[in-house]
């Protein structure tokens, strides 16, 4: 915009030096005509008497459409109808500006034949409220487009439908007040959703999630979200399995708070019905009244027998008739005392370790930490540890070993134990409840 310089008369009422009036209101409206034409020409306009002409109608994907009021289409039989170039629309607050309807069997953004675009809102209230209507029933044309709304509120809706095939999804700052609004995802997203600084209060109960898995849904990159939920008796805050996501640890709770009328209760299995914090593809941290994952776990001897050694100084896994395992989380037990990491991030592990084993006095026994590694298809060795076996009173002759040490896993890698007597062939027994653990440094 060009600047033009405004000279009042300002050194004596009289003085003529000035603009005249004439000249000083020419470049103000100069100037005004020009802002409006380059900063206000790509808005429209939306208010509760054009609906018919703007949002009822063809969606121009150039235009910002800006929601003035609250616009009641209750009885208008209009929806908005995104276009497959996308749709773009803003209020002035949430409280201030509202779409609302409360028809039964309604559909407020719905997509054409084809398909429909990106769709991006911000600061607008939302309230489809008739039985069995919705707030979304989209279909992306092209499976590369984006749900980004940020400071919606959802009030009071029966539902907030249904998204299918979308690239990506965004919230933040948004909130779902009363209703029941549940979110359908449909079909592949080839890229993530993320729901940031949000809150629930106030729902009506029933049998129904905040999130729900719809036919064929796979999120192939993450779901995170930090929600600060209350749901009422019966609400679940995801309806979402394993199969729902291709990648190891992209189902992504954290510091979530979660009550249910107002309780913690972080053992309530009906907030995710069907997930669970320990499955691989989750990644829980930081969580209050909903559960963490704690990746890793333990396996120990639960009944003995001995290893036989059967070379001076050989390395021989170290065996048991019965090992247990428990908590494993991300983690497998192939075989024998090996624990596999099934995951891939995070990759850096402590592994604590705590054996007791038997045999002949003075002998000297080594055990020794060995890691698979999946990617150069060999064994590397992580720790050694020698211990004399101590000559103690009575046929009880045994060394005891104490490990902690750190280790990078990557997927496919795992651990195991071996021990070798150095200067003997005498065998070697495990004691019970001899132990190791890996977790997540």
């Amino acid at each position: 915009m060009a600047r033009q310089v405004l000279n009042p008369n300002s050194l004596a009422p009289n003085d003529k030096l000035g603009d005249t009036p004439f000249a000083y209101t020419g470049k103000l409206n100069a100037m005004t005509a020009e802002l409006y034409a380059g900063n206000l020409s790509n808005t429209i306009n939306c208010n509760p008497s054009n609906i018919a002409t703007t949002l009822g109608a063809t969606i121009d994907s150039t235009k910002l459409y800006v929601i003035d009021g609250h616009i009641d289409f209750a009885g208008t039989g209009l929806n908005i109808e995104v276009p497959a170039d996308g749709f773009n629309y803003a209020g002035l607050t949430f409280d201030v500006s509202k779409l609302i309807n409360s028809d039964p069997n309604y559909t407020l953004f719905t997509s054409p034949v084809g398909g429909s675009g990106s769709i991006l809102g911000e600061k607008c209230g939302i309230e489809i409220s008739g039985t069995l209507s919705k707030v979304y029933g989209l279909t992306d044309a092209t499976g590369f487009s984006a749900f980004e709304l940020d400071r919606i509120n959802y009030n009071n809706c029966t539902s907030l439908g249904t998204i299918t095939n979308y690239r990506q999804g965004l919230e933040t700052g948004t909130g779902r007040f009363g209703g029941t609004p549940e979110l359908e995802l449909i079909g592949p997203w080839v890229g993530g959703y993320f729901i940031d600084v949000s809150i629930v209060r106030g729902l009506d109960d029933g049998a129904y999630s905040l999130f729900k898995a719809g036919t064929g849904f796979v999120m192939n990159s993450r779901f995170r979200s930090n929600q600060n939920i209350d749901l009422p008796a019966s609400v679940s805050f995801l309806d979402f399995a394993p199969a729902n996501f291709a990648n190891p640890s992209t189902l992504q709770l954290e510091q979530c708070l979660i009550t249910r009328n107002g309780v913690f209760d972080a053992n309530d299995s009906n907030l995710t019905p069907n997930i669970a914090a320990s499955d691989l593809e989750s990644a829980w941290s930081g969580n209050t009244g909903l559960p963490n994952t704690f990746e890793g776990g333990s396996i120990g001897i639960t009944t003995t027998t001995a290893t036989t050694i059967t070379v001076d100084g050989q390395f021989e896994d170290l065996e048991a008739t019965l090992w247990t395992t428990a908590d494993l989380q991300h983690f497998s037990n192939p075989s024998g005392n090996e624990l596999k990491h099934l995951g891939n991030s995070p990759r850096e592990y402590k592994i604590i370790a705590a054996f007791t084993l038997e045999c002949t006095a003075n002998n000297f026994l080594t055990l020794r930490i060995s890691k698979w590694d999946d990617s150069a298809s060999s064994f590397i060795t992580v720790l050694d540890q020698t211990r004399q076996v101590n000559n103690l009173q009575g046929g009880r002759d045994v060394a005891f070993f104490n490990v902690n040490i750190n280790a990078e896993l990557d997927q496919n890698d795992f651990i195991k134990l071996e021990v070798a007597n150095i200067g003997a062939t005498n065998n070697v027994t495990a004691e019970a409840d001899s132990y190791y653990v890996i977790e997540e440094r």
